[in-house]
């Protein structure tokens, strides 16, 4: 997502506490937030299922979560991906 540049600080404490509250949610395994240099973000988001997914987007609190953002975001864009594979590091060289 594309974030106002003279609100990114700001953004990122609103983020980490809209995160925290979908960190309860039990079927959510982790969330991460990248940043591009500038202020392009990319959060990734880790389910159980895609269904639970699917069932929180549409949810009542995850319409409060983006309303919270909504005023820092300029663009956003969502893609759903499936993990395919995971090569753990090979340290044993």
């Amino acid at each position: 997502m594309q974030v106002d540049p003279d609100r990114s600080t700001e953004f990122e404490q609103v983020w980490g506490e809209v995160a925290r509250s979908i960190g309860q949610e039990s079927a959510n395994l982790a969330q991460e937030l990248y940043r591009e240099p500038g202020s392009v973000y990319h959060v990734v988001t880790d389910w159980t299922d895609e269904e639970s997914f699917r069932r929180f987007e549409t949810s009542e609190s995850h319409r409060g979560h983006r309303a919270r953002l909504d005023p820092f975001r300029c663009a956003v864009r969502m893609t759903t991906m499936r993990l395919v594979h995971r090569l753990p590091a090979d340290r044993s060289a």
